[in-house]
């Protein structure tokens, strides 16, 4: 069992989470990950290292997706079929929870160390997890309690994949959710302890960058869509003015739009490198069930009484979230590479 604790610019609380780690669970192998923390941190590491724990890292910052995934590949290379949990370094995760986590770890599952938010907990962090938490479940159908907790445990067999998934910094985390069961992963909770200090000051979240990159994917297939409703909309009006036939401009319009919308989707939402051929041939069978979905739903709620308008704007709004998913999962799902994204970079400390 490895403990991998990604660290950037760490005080004090990092050694004493090595400490107390030595003290209940000697057993355990601690890797951290210096997330280019520069010089002035360097003494911390070092004595990280002097205590035992392996200590490598990058020379700038890279975000604590980069880190995790750095240290999933040094972890697979250098501590063969290890299990692997994951905490932060500032403090929020006890030695006692994640020795739970660690005790929950088993084939095919991601378990998540939930917290139950109760107490003095910060806003921002109550509160962003509960639009997380809301958005997460409406994309994916998934219930998940705690949606942006960073102690998580993951079996050896799933350090290739996490090693492949896309994301360098917060987003990284909710990028593994959102392709676990994909992927094929099911997630398991652990209750842990709700633990901020000092107002949650050593965080180094920033609420709009970082929530930007964490919603990033949601609102790239919204406005994907979006751009294809109106490139729909322009090409109906221009090909039924051109050729006088509803049912020409309808088919071509529709033709061009849903054409532009999976390339957008590909290339800039989920950015597939899957085959062309397949996903595109995923997309349109998509397309058509979705279409087909579309007619009986209507049918269905026009006939109980709901008005047309409102019937459709339900109709819509649910099938754009089964489009998300479907696409996310299955059109675009991603291939699982073995390497941490191009080459390496110099570790700073390599080895006991």
């Amino acid at each position: 069992m490895v403990v991998l604790i990604p660290a950037y610019q760490p005080n004090r609380t990092l050694l004493l989470l090595l400490r107390d780690l030595a003290e209940r669970a000697p057993e355990l192998d601690v890797v951290v990950v210096d997330d280019g923390s520069g010089a002035d941190y360097a003494p911390i590491f070092a004595e990280a290292s002097a205590m035992g724990a392996d200590v490598i890292g990058f020379t700038r910052n890279r975000g604590k997706g980069a880190a995790l995934k750095y240290g999933f590949v040094h972890v697979a290379d250098h501590y063969p079929d290890a299990d692997v949990v994951c905490a932060d370094s500032d403090g929020q995760h006890r030695p006692d929870d994640i020795l739970a986590v660690a005790r929950a770890i088993r084939p095919g599952a991601m378990v998540l160390g939930v917290r139950a938010f109760a107490g003095p907990v910060p806003v921002r962090s109550r509160v962003g997890n509960a639009i997380t938490r809301w958005a997460f479940r409406a994309a994916t159908g998934v219930r998940v309690s705690d949606t942006q907790t960073g102690l998580r445990g993951y079996p050896a067999a799933a350090l290739d994949w996490l090693a492949g998934v896309p994301g360098d910094r917060f987003e990284y985390e909710l990028n593994l959710l959102l392709r676990a069961r994909g992927a094929g992963w099911t997630v398991e909770e652990v209750p842990i302890e709700t633990v901020y200090l000092a107002g949650n000051a050593s965080s180094h979240f920033r609420p709009v960058a970082d929530s930007v990159r964490i919603y990033l994917p949601l609102l790239a297939f919204s406005a994907s869509s979006l751009i294809a409703f109106g490139i729909d909309v322009v090409a109906l009006l221009l090909i039924n003015a051109l050729t006088g036939s509803l049912l020409v401009a309808v088919v071509g319009a529709r033709a061009l739009s849903s054409l532009v919308n999976f390339m957008a989707n590909r290339r800039m939402v989920f950015r597939s490198r899957g085959g062309l051929r397949r996903s595109l041939g995923r997309y349109y069978a998509l397309a058509a069930v979705l279409l087909l979905a579309n007619y009986g739903l209507l049918s269905v709620l026009t006939a109980a009484g709901v008005a047309l308008v409102v019937a459709k704007l339900l109709v819509e709004v649910a099938l754009f979230l089964a489009s998300y998913q479907v696409q996310r999962s299955l059109v675009f799902a991603q291939p699982a590479v073995r390497t941490a994204g191009g080459a390496q970079p110099e570790p700073v400390v390599a080895g006991r």
